[in-house]
């Protein structure tokens, strides 16, 4: 029996939540989900626990950036790492990620550079990498407008053969990522009705972080997020998102079933937001102090070290490395992005078509004599 139902739970209320980790480390077993992580060795755990430390560590630096002035907002995923590094690192190369703007655990995991994800955030990189190399969409600030266009990419991979070959160097997926106020988004319905009409290979990932912005979940949905797709027929599961085990585990058995022809599933991983929705906002106006010591017990950094410390498969100074090899990386980005110039802002004209445009040419000659006068002015005094 799968772990993904279509069924809806009577009473509705009531949706079990998959878990591999218990917050203290005590692994349960499950013979589904081990059977998706039997091909992962401790030297692969290990490195999901490193990229957790390292990412956690660029994401602290990246808030103190911006309260510095060098970043124009940041969007905190403290907390949420291992459902982002256990989803990324569940997709394969060729399968294509959609990401909104808060997954920094899933853009370690597909190669991107933490400075690229920063200049984004500062506004001078309009994209920060190449989507068809890292097979990667840039990230998306607008809630859920990017579902429908992860489905328009899944149906056209369809189009083209590339899924329910049953050659996994053809079969292709598309993994969709936004948060718990996104799903309220019309766009994410229409993608869901889309997605199932087509049977497109696409896999929904929502990261339940408890708040959309001020607004609880519990205000959101009177039924679990999991059963939302349920209406479509779209399968769907709840897991623990600050497991790391389970949420590799559950990821890949839904991009496995996608790419084998199996149509759309959807995944609910419940975590928590540590930080503030972004750094202009204020958490503390609008929960409290003792629902956060709650979750921070959950950590998903400290579940997955006492596991492992359990299994003898990790020490002191496997930790201190980790922890040493964050400092860096977040020493790097500050010296990086404080070195940065501005650049000429007359280039956003040059990405607007592949070839020249006779409007954008226009505009562009108006807004060179907007700024001009601003230089002229200087020069008079």
């Amino acid at each position: 029996m799968s772990v993904f139902q279509t069924a809806i739970p009577n009473p509705a209320s009531s949706e079990p939540t998959l878990q591999l980790l218990s917050p203290d480390g005590t692994r349960t077993p499950h013979d589904e989900l081990d059977a998706a992580l039997a091909h992962l060795d401790f030297d692969d755990l290990r490195g999901f626990y490193r990229d957790m430390v390292i990412v956690r560590a660029a994401d602290h630096e990246a808030t103190s950036l911006q309260r510095q002035g060098q970043l124009g907002l940041w969007a905190s995923a403290v907390g949420q790492e291992a459902a982002q590094i256990g989803a990324g690192h569940a997709a394969r190369a060729h399968d294509y990620l959609v990401p909104t703007y808060r997954e920094h655990g899933v853009a370690w995991a597909r190669g991107i550079e933490p400075w690229k994800l920063l200049e984004v955030w500062r506004g001078i990189n309009h994209c920060g990498w190449d989507p068809r190399e890292l097979m990667t969409h840039p990230y998306m600030i607008v809630l859920g407008a990017q579902a429908p266009q992860a489905v328009g990419y899944a149906m056209g991979i369809t189009r083209d053969g590339a899924c329910g070959t049953g050659d996994p160097e053809v079969d292709t997926a598309v993994l969709a990522l936004f948060g718990d106020g996104a799903s309220s988004e019309g766009e994410v319905s229409e993608a869901f009705t889309w997605a199932a009409s087509f049977e497109a290979p696409i896999v929904f990932l929502t990261q339940n972080n408890q708040w959309a912005i001020s607004t609880a979940t519990s205000v959101q949905t009177r039924v679990p997020l999991a059963q939302r797709s349920r209406g479509w027929g779209i399968p769907s599961v709840r897991v623990d998102g600050n497991d790391v085990l389970a949420s590799y585990a559950v990821s890949r058995l839904a991009l496995d079933a996608a790419r084998g022809g199996q149509g759309p599933h959807f995944i609910e991983a419940l975590t928590y937001r540590m930080n503030a929705h972004t750094t202009s906002d204020e958490p503390r106006i609008y929960r409290g102090e003792d629902e956060e010591k709650q979750w921070a017990a959950l950590d998903p950094i400290a579940r997955f070290e006492a596991y492992l410390r359990r299994e003898d498969q990790l020490d002191d100074a496997f930790v201190s490395r980790c922890e040493e090899e964050g400092h860096d990386l977040s020493m790097s980005l500050h010296h990086h992005i404080h070195a940065l110039e501005d650049p000429d802002p007359v280039q956003i004209f040059d990405h607007v078509y592949v070839d020249e445009h006779p409007l954008v040419a226009e505009e562009r000659a108006e807004y060179i004599r907007y700024i001009e006068q601003f230089e002229e002015e200087g020069e008079g005094k």
